[in-house]
């Protein structure tokens, strides 16, 4: 899966058009232009076994004569990439025959192939000595992983990668490698590592091949907002001079983040429904766009909240720009879910806060664990005493 400097993998671009062909809120007519994309790519590329799967699954429809194309273009460029790598084994030298398995690994990755690509890759790496060329190698996996979100792939991956810096390795390779582990957290739900690794990559960042630039400011953006406190999102996100060159190009990113830290919130809220669209058909946060709708608004009630030792629904329901019922009811559910930290006087029409002390929260913690504690050693001394 190589791709050109600054270029987005094509393997990973059309598994986002694959993702959205399985999308509800895609309107049919976008959804035949991307899947006769998807179709022109696959065909562009030999991808027969790629194509059988989403025959399988119901995603493209059969074209026989194309998929009988395909399949002879892979078997002839097989016997060509099996006879290069009998040649360099019986006349050239170790390099030259690493150099022929990795193209044989990269051709089964082209036509989209994960096992033998993943058999491949290991075969591969037995020929390969260079820390640095086995990085490669990772990322390859990291890749093929990414495509078919196996999560289990990647984080063998990951740890792979790290147990091979141990060893040696450049900068540049560890710097990509952090991105990688940031869109697999994010992926899995790990908001504040993601964001802590997004914002260390923002200086350094060349992982084009994932996605561009400016998608990485829109995902560093995105979990930085429900991970950091206003100080830091203010010193690392807000006033980052590589985050304000590209953050306009994301439509709404600009004031999601401004008028948030700004205290704007029905320019806010404004901003958040515009937003809401691209982060429910993007394919790494599609999983999480209910967590993360009720985490942002958890932000910024909380900061709204904490101003405030009791306010009316109603000033709040005027700052927000939404009615009445409607503040009553989230904050209801947020109170509820344990959230926010106040309650409703329903009969006055205000909200008073009560902020937990952390003194008080700490002690209940601590007779919380002694009492799991005193009763895991009660359990153990009666089967000490039988």
């Amino acid at each position: 899966m190589e791709s050109e400097e600054g270029k987005q993998q094509p393997q990973l671009v059309l598994a986002h058009k694959l993702f959205l062909l399985n999308q509800n809120d895609v309107d049919d007519i976008e959804k035949v232009r991307l899947r006769d994309e998807a179709f022109d790519f696959i065909r562009a590329n030999d991808m027969a076994p790629l194509y059988e799967t989403l025959l399988a699954n119901k995603v493209l429809d059969l074209d026989k004569k194309a998929l009988d194309e395909m399949r002879a273009k892979n078997d002839d460029e097989l016997k060509k990439l099996d006879e290069k790598i009998a040649d360099a084994e019986e006349n050239l030298g170790e390099s030259e025959v690493r150099e022929a398995q990795l193209a044989k690994s990269l051709f089964f990755i082209k036509i989209g192939d994960k096992v033998k690509a993943l058999e491949q890759l290991k075969i591969t790496e037995t020929k390969t000595v260079a820390v640095g060329q086995k990085m490669d190698l990772v990322f390859h996996t990291l890749q093929i992983g990414f495509f078919d979100m196996d999560f289990n792939l990647i984080a063998k991956s990951i740890e792979k990668a790290k147990n091979l810096f141990e060893e040696g390795g450049d900068w540049e390779r560890k710097n990509r490698l952090k991105v990688y582990e940031g869109l697999y957290c994010m992926s899995t739900r790990n908001f504040k590592k993601a964001a802590n690794l997004f914002l260390d990559s923002i200086s350094t960042f060349t992982t084009y091949e994932l996605f561009p630039y400016d998608t990485f400011i829109f995902y560093t953006v995105l979990t930085s907002i429900i991970s950091l406190d206003r100080v830091s999102l203010k010193q690392k996100v807000v006033d980052a001079p590589e985050i304000l060159t590209v953050i306009g190009k994301v439509p709404y990113l600009t004031d999601f983040l401004n008028s948030l830290y700004d205290c704007q919130y029905k320019s806010f809220f404004s901003a958040f429904s515009g937003l809401t669209e691209h982060i429910k058909l993007d394919r790494y946060l599609h999983p999480h766009y209910r967590f993360y709708m009720r985490e942002v608004r958890t932000v910024v009630y909380s900061q709204f909240l904490e101003s405030y030792k009791s306010v009316t629904i109603e000033a709040m329901a005027n700052a927000f720009g939404v009615t009445v019922d409607f503040i009553d009811m989230e904050i209801s559910r947020f109170i509820a879910a344990g959230k926010l930290h106040c309650r409703i006087d329903k009969v006055a029409g205000v909200l008073e806060t009560n902020r937990p002390d952390a003194k008080n929260a700490l002690y209940q913690a601590t007779i919380k664990q002694g009492d799991f504690l005193l009763n895991r050693i009660q359990k153990l001394s009666r089967v000490i005493d039988l």
